[in-house]
């Protein structure tokens, strides 16, 4: 298919991603862990993680899951909010050869249930604060290992286990996280073989339509969007360089795909350090945890950019190293564009991407010094198409579903082929359920959800563009168009 994309990349970056370099997410990781073991990879509320101790912490409870009878393929759940405990848990994870399923803290026990049961896990790590949660439902799933952790577990490699006695409440058999990690000095530990085929990730989604499904992230689909991501942001990166080390901000959920590909993996993949914010609704102690630093790269939605650029004490952090302020998850608002760009002098960045993608699979330059309105070029590796309801490529400049294909898209939904089945073309194209137009130069422009189109007397009314217009209006902090039934106006 042409790519007239291809003509607008920076210089420097390459058309396709190299899935030669790691025989598999843990080569990734380690490759990390042996270049950058003196440097920090997260901080958090005054305490870091380097990576040199993150690379032992997770060795040592990569350990002690196996040493629990969990094997390569068997799937541990891991249930937290932004805390170093986290990374070390998905290193660990990957380590041992299982696959990781991240769990949103804030599900109700209907919805936990449906997620553990449907991944098979055996295993969860958890937050205590959420216990009680997990206790409604943990009889009706597979899981027999519970490990509990706590906000102010400290770990630190050679450490003693704790004494205290388990924190799992209602739940007898729980393990705490401390003496997880630290009895797993003591075991023995296993590599297994792991290969690029191999199941790292299931991320559950909603997807274009129906019950929420795990999307089947390989670790060649993970690496190929780290690749992507990683030449794509080097040009905005020596645009306005860091003086030290790349900090990047955090605090976006890491349980979902954004946050955990664009954050938390990227940034080790960088060698960057990872400012995780547990709770960015406390926007005073989320600016206080950023005064420190120079901020380098910023990714966040749009709620988050309006709400920051709304707080009296953002405009007092250090800009003058940001580089890259990453938006998506939702379109990012003009209005809200053009405040960030006079408090931060950074335009945002915007780009696309969905859980089936593993994160962003299209994006603005990053050396861009303006706001576009879109949604940027496919990245590297990635193909693009807009097709029609007959699954026929249209025009340029006219609407259809957005359709990709590449390696940063997903093996399928776990366990549902008949879902898959769905989303998937012949020639290997996901369709996302979004509507879009790509222009002549290869820049795409989101018009809305397929199945979010309001009519109004026969014509299509997008609510995004409704939404978009009034927060024009300086009275207007949000907005959301929602259609309703008139008798005038319906459709003929």
């Amino acid at each position: 298919m042409e790519k007239p994309w291809l003509r607008q990349y920076p210089e420097g970056v390459p058309a396709t991603v190299d899935l030669t370099q790691y025989a598999s997410m843990v080569t990734l990781l380690e490759d990390s862990f042996s270049k950058y073991a003196e440097r920090d990879a997260y901080v958090c509320m005054g305490r870091a993680l380097t990576y040199g101790a993150w690379d032992k912490l997770s060795l040592a409870f990569a350990g002690w899951l196996q040493s629990r009878g969990l094997a390569k393929g068997d799937r541990v759940a891991v249930m937290m909010p932004n805390l170093p405990q986290y990374p070390i848990a998905v290193a660990a994870i990957l380590r041992a050869g299982c696959v990781v399923v991240n769990v949103n803290p804030l599900y109700t026990p209907r919805e936990l249930e449906h997620q553990l049961a449907d991944s098979g896990a055996r295993a969860i790590i958890i937050l205590d604060m959420f216990v009680p949660t997990l206790a409604k439902v943990l009889e009706k799933t597979a899981v027999t290992e519970v490990v509990v952790s706590s906000v102010t577990d400290s770990l630190q490699p050679g450490a003693p286990a704790p004494a205290e006695p388990p924190a799992g409440g209602v739940i007898a058999h729980a393990v705490r996280f401390p003496a997880a990690v630290m009895g797993g000095f003591a075991l023995p530990f296993t590599r297994p073989e792991l290969a690029l085929d191999d199941i790292a990730v299931l991320q559950y989604t909603g997807g274009t339509t129906g019950v929420s499904k795990g999307a089947v992230l390989l670790h060649k689909t993970i690496i190929a969007n780290l690749q992507s991501a990683e030449s794509w942001m080097h040009p905005g990166l020596k645009r306005r360089p860091a003086t030290g080390q790349m900090n990047v901000v955090c605090a976006l959920p890491l349980y979902h795909v954004f946050a955990f590909i664009t954050c938390a993996l990227l940034g080790a993949r960088a060698g960057g350090v990872n400012i995780l914010i547990p709770n960015p609704r406390d926007m005073d102690g989320m600016i206080a945890q950023l005064k420190p630093y120079k901020i380098n790269v910023f990714p966040a939605v749009n709620t988050l950019f309006n709400g920051l650029i709304h707080h009296p004490g953002f405009a007092e952090l250090d800009f003058s190293e940001l580089a890259i302020s990453n938006g998506g998850g939702m379109a990012v608002q003009e209005a809200v564009a053009r405040r960030w760009l006079e408090v931060t002098g950074c335009p945002i960045c915007e780009g696309y991407g969905l859980t089936e993608t593993s994160s962003g699979i299209t994006c603005n330059r990053t050396d861009s010094e303006e706001f576009t309105g879109t949604v940027g070029l496919p990245l590297p590796g990635v193909e693009v198409a807009i097709l029609d309801d007959e699954g026929l490529p249209v025009a340029a400049g006219s609407p259809g579903e957005i359709a990709i294909r590449g390696p940063q898209v997903m093996a399928g939904y776990w366990m549902r082929p008949d879902e898959t089945a769905k989303v998937m073309t012949a020639d290997g194209f996901f369709k996302s359920g979004d509507i879009g137009i790509m222009d002549e130069r290869g820049y795409f422009r989101i018009v809305d959800r397929k199945k979010d189109m309001i009519l109004v007397s026969g014509f299509n009314v997008f609510p995004n563009e409704i939404e978009g217009v009034a927060v024009m209006h300086p009275g207007v902090l949000e907005a959301a168009a929602v259609g309703v039934p008139d008798d005038k106006l319906v459709r003929r």
